[in-house]
């Protein structure tokens, strides 16, 4: 129980619930164990009734004992039911206030786990994928609430049915109670172990279902290559063999259940022979009455659900331990990127530097940057080229404190970095990373993504300027056409530049591209740059790039090789090297002639 204990929290929080809830189990008990007195004494009335009803027999009083019997076992009838819709009662307001407390935390638990992934860093997700953090926000947080719900519920009514059950059994006969409830802990035994063998059949079956979902969603995606390469009966062969495994384990599964009702029916079916039999032979030793023997088998229906309950609560709450142990590992996870305590709120100017900056990533031990200085001045244009692999992404991602630096020092505006606060630099930053995202949203509202505050005015500005206004104005709905999961239903070059757009409409103090014109032609790149240069004069840009016709007129150019810096200037000084910074633009430049002959 110790991972539950994390949850005690939230049930301080809820206690008005969880007490009353508590009160109304044992007020919806009470009302059940009643009746079997009653059921008792409406039993023994029978006998005596019957023995009276044939001493006067020939006698006018015969008629009498005959109606006084029937109104007595019409008030005894009345009064079960009484009791039972009382019971009723009682049970809705026992459901009301524990089970919509399992709910209150159950939401109260996804928005913590929620709001703790958004302060985690990017090493955090580059270590986790996406399903696990899913599963662990969803499914186990589903888990966990199964047993602040109906595992409280049930433990609870449990227990005080069968305390309330066998104070009154043993107040009877502590002989004949023994052997009633004998069987009982042999019936939770085999319950529990059923219990997770269903339980450990239907995860098998879960993960065989999810495995069978995902096939044919990756099969559906890819189906222009399944065509094109004739792979049909393939792929067709594949689904059948990832289908049988289903069948099979729903099979297994079912065969389990099968047997479940029948050895639960079996061991309650034992309990009542054995009441029958032992609590004959009392009657006739003259310590019990017959209608005791009604009594103690109403008694033992009434323990049979709560103690088939008990195996079923029992694997519940191992589970839900289960599930909670691991939202503890990402709950007790600490960001890496935090503000300090004291954190800075000045206002970007725009002024970065590099000092001796090396940088791996953690897990994969991949150094990424050696040793790299630069610095760029506000208002200047820094462009950084350089082959794949070379480092680029990862200066973009150190200028936005998406990662520390291994070693070196990163300023801005000659402040360290990590002393500044985050959310209010991010916030005067703008940033187009190479791997475009969209959300499943109005382009209107993709573009006003990190100004939600923008004007239609400022929105259309900002498209025009990322000229991608003419596209959007071609759609039927114009800026309020929904681009689809990850942006699907626009073009590569359409997502690219309505995620510039969305980058221009902070009016940022610094922003960085991250090789992100690379899906659009030469001439809409011109238009691109001509905007930005007239919207951010005066302000920092950062470029990152692979062709050298993107950045030729930045104020300074950096290359890197293998994650150092291997030459830096303007074009024409770089030119006039003959360095690496020339050896691309040649190659670049023959790769484009040699496109433009084959047109």
């Amino acid at each position: 129980m110790k991972h539950l204990s994390y949850l005690n929290k939230f049930l301080y929080k809820y206690r008005w619930r969880l007490i009353p809830g508590i009160i109304f189990v044992v007020i919806s008990n009470l009302f059940a164990v009643l009746p079997a007195q009653i059921i008792r004494m409406a039993f023994e009335l029978v006998q005596e009734n019957i023995a009276m009803y044939h001493l006067f027999e020939g006698f006018a009083r015969q008629q009498l004992v005959y109606k006084i019997f029937g109104q007595s076992l019409l008030l005894f009838g009345a009064t079960v039911i009484f009791m039972a819709i009382l019971r009723g009662i009682f049970l809705f307001l026992m459901r009301q206030t524990i089970i919509l407390m399992s709910r209150h935390i159950e939401y109260d638990l996804k928005n913590e786990l929620y709001a703790h992934y958004q302060h985690l860093s990017m090493s955090f997700y580059r270590r986790n994928n996406t399903g696990d953090m899913m599963n662990r926000v969803s499914e186990d947080v589903s888990r966990v609430r199964m047993y602040l719900g109906p595992g409280i519920m049930y433990t609870s009514n449990t227990a005080v049915l069968f305390l309330m059950t066998i104070y009154f059994m043993i107040s009877v006969n502590a002989k004949l109670a023994f052997y009633c409830v004998l069987p009982l802990p042999l019936l939770a035994v085999t319950i529990y172990y059923v219990n997770n063998m269903i339980n450990h059949r239907s995860e098998r079956i879960q993960q065989q279902l999810s495995g069978l979902s995902s096939f044919v969603q990756e099969t559906f995606s890819g189906i222009r290559v399944v065509k094109s390469y004739v792979r049909e009966e393939y792929i067709r062969s594949k689904f059948a063999e990832e289908s049988n495994h289903y069948k099979e384990h729903s099979l297994a599964l079912a065969k389990v259940q099968a047997l479940f009702f029948p050895l639960m029916l079996l061991l309650v079916g034992l309990s009542t022979i054995i009441t029958v039999y032992v609590g004959g032979i009392e009657v006739m030793n003259g310590t019990i009455t017959a209608g005791n023997i009604a009594e103690f088998i109403v008694y033992v229906t009434m323990l049979t659900f709560p103690v088939t309950m008990l195996g079923w609560v029992t694997s519940l709450i191992q589970r839900a331990a289960a599930s909670q142990k691991r939202i503890n590992e990402f709950l007790q996870t600490v960001p890496e990127i935090q503000s300090p305590a004291n954190a800075l709120t000045v206002p970007l100017r725009g002024g970065i530097e590099f000092r001796d900056v090396s940088f791996t990533y953690g897990g994969t031990g991949i150094t990424a940057l050696k040793n790299v200085s630069f610095k760029v001045k506000p208002g200047e244009l820094l462009a950084i080229i350089g082959r794949t692999g070379s480092g680029k992404s990862t200066i973009a991602d150190l200028a936005l404190r998406m990662y520390d630096a291994s070693s070196g020092a990163i300023l801005v505006d000659g402040h360290p970095i990590g002393q500044l606060d985050l959310n209010h630099y991010r916030s005067q930053v703008g940033f187009v990373p190479q791997d475009v995202f969209l959300f499943s949203d109005t382009i209107s509202n993709n573009i006003s993504f990190g100004s939600p505050d923008a004007s239609r005015e400022q929105i259309e500005r900002a498209a025009k300027d990322a000229a991608v206004y003419q596209n959007i104005m071609g759609f039927e709905h114009g800026f309020e056409t929904v681009t689809g999961e990850r942006g699907v239903t626009l073009s590569g070059g359409q997502k690219q530049r309505v995620s510039i757009a969305r980058a221009l409409v902070k009016e940022p103090k610094l922003l960085i591209f991250d090789d992100c014109l690379s899906a659009v032609d030469t001439s809409t790149e011109e238009e691109i740059l001509s905007h930005l240069g007239r919207n951010m004069a005066g302000k920092t840009s950062i470029i990152i790039a692979h062709r050298v016709s993107t950045i030729k007129n930045a104020d300074h150019i950096i290359v890197l090789e293998a994650g150092r810096v291997v030459e830096e200037g303007t074009h024409h000084v770089l030119m006039n090297a003959q360095g690496v910074y020339a050896d691309l633009y040649e190659k670049q430049l023959l790769e484009g002639s040699g496109e433009t002959g084959k047109e």
